[in-house]
């Protein structure tokens, strides 16, 4: 499977996607609000990407956060 997401770079994304989610329904009232639904769809994605080790972005960009593995060891 591919990862481009690192350890670090995952605890701030899930950690990121459950206060975002959070603040969406408690403070900006949810589906309710234009800036609510964004906050509830930056979050869900935050921690889709977090728990799948794999974020779209990174591999279109070519970067990622994820130690490379020595291919001479597989």
């Amino acid at each position: 499977m591919v990862t481009n997401i690192g350890s670090s770079d995952k605890k701030i994304r899930l950690v990121a996607g459950a206060i975002l989610l959070a603040v969406s329904f408690l403070v900006l009232g949810g589906f309710n609000t234009t800036l609510g639904v964004v906050a509830l769809i930056v979050g869900v994605v935050l921690l889709i990407t977090g728990l799948v080790n794999f974020c779209p972005a990174y591999h279109l960009l070519g970067i990622g956060s994820a130690k490379k593995q020595d291919s001479s060891t597989e």
